[in-house]
């Protein structure tokens, strides 16, 4: 069972319970299931800059890949390949080899995601919908699931200067952007990976949820600061309704 956050004094400056009245979601391994197209995806970017299948380069830079889920790609990449011109190079490679397994029918949402958001929207809540990926990937993402009026705002790292998560900008952005908050402990942030709880607990969100339906299990999304974690996004409507403070 997960614990409830800690009660707040009640105070003109620190009100007893916020109103989570923006919700800030992840997509692939949160909302979206891709099926682990993004190691696919990662091979074929190596394969384009010589990094060969079977090779210990290759383990070593797909096991990076894995632990910093979540993370801008091109941030990855950088890390990666050391130098500006290899990783635009490495990052060019893999959205397009991403984009096509899109494509190819390889997403679905995850069970209950897309009912979740609906429901939380139909709640008068306001919801962005996040990403990791070039706009260009998200698009194409969310045009195959037919989701691009789903959610109120999308926003993937460039719209939010260009630095993704573990920075909490994106969900800065989705605050300042939507004007949906009066305080950031009155955001829920929802994600799949240790960045993405990282950046939502950087950002001062009221509550950060963990779901075990991605790329890390439940010691690493409670280790880097989760409040709750949950099977699934579809679990966050329900932890959200006896939080909301009374109208």
């Amino acid at each position: 069972m997960n614990p409830a956050p800690p009660a707040n004094p009640a105070s003109p400056t620190h009100p007893a319970t916020p109103a989570y009245k923006l919700v800030v979601l992840d997509m692939a391994g949160t909302t979206v299931a891709d099926g682990g197209l993004v190691e696919r995806a990662f091979e074929r970017a190596a394969a384009v800059l010589g990094v060969e299948p079977g090779t210990p380069g290759h383990a070593e830079k797909l096991q990076y890949v894995r632990d910093t889920m979540g993370e801008s790609k091109i941030s990855v990449f950088r890390h990666l390949f050391g130098t500006e011109e290899l990783a635009r190079r490495a990052n060019s490679a893999f959205e397009q080899a991403y984009a096509e397994l899109v494509e190819g029918g390889l997403v679905a949402p995850l069970p209950g995601a897309r009912a979740a958001v609906e429901q939380l929207r139909g709640e008068g809540r306001t919801v962005v919908l996040t990403t990791g990926f070039a706009r260009v990937t998200q698009d194409a993402i969310l045009d195959a699931l037919g989701w691009q009026d789903l959610a109120d705002l999308t926003l993937c790292p460039a719209d939010a200067g260009g630095r993704g998560r573990p920075y909490p900008d994106m969900v800065l952005a989705a605050f300042l952007r939507t004007g949906a908050a009066a305080d950031v402990r009155e955001v829920a942030v929802a994600g799949d990976t240790a960045y993405d709880v990282l950046s939502g607990r950087r950002a001062g969100a009221g509550l950060v949820a963990g779901v075990l339906t991605g790329a890390h299990d439940r010691a690493a999304l409670a280790e880097h600061g989760a409040t709750h974690v949950l099977g699934s996004v579809a679990e966050l409507p329900a932890i959200l309704d006896p939080l909301a403070a009374p109208e």
